[in-house]
């Protein structure tokens, strides 16, 4: 008669959470998934009426960069700048932007 055979776990025992975190970590991607999110989540952090008006929103060196196809709109903008930039790192988690141009 065969014994059954036993398979011992690990002690420590992570969450699926944890597990895609130290992923991202390790392969350096969770500041790229990060960027996407923002970008993705633009219009609903901003708000229908200002998605309608960006033309293109893109990361480089931890700027922002939002184009925007209405002139008096981007002035309005520049001028709550902070504020974006707090409720969009908010957003994220993590103080992922730095400044946010407008073009």
């Amino acid at each position: 008669m065969k014994k059954p055979i036993h398979t011992s776990r690990k002690a420590e025992v992570s969450s699926l959470k944890e597990c895609i975190e130290e992923l991202l970590s390790s392969y350096k991607l969770k500041g790229k998934l990060n960027q996407t999110h923002v970008v993705t989540s633009w219009e609903k952090i901003m708000g229908s009426p200002i998605a309608k008006r960006t033309v293109n929103v893109f990361f480089q060196d931890k700027k922002l960069f939002v184009k925007l196809n209405s002139a008096p709109l981007k002035h309005e903008l520049s001028m709550s700048k902070s504020k974006i930039i707090k409720m969009l790192n908010e957003d994220v988690g993590e103080n992922l932007i730095e400044d946010v141009v407008f073009l």
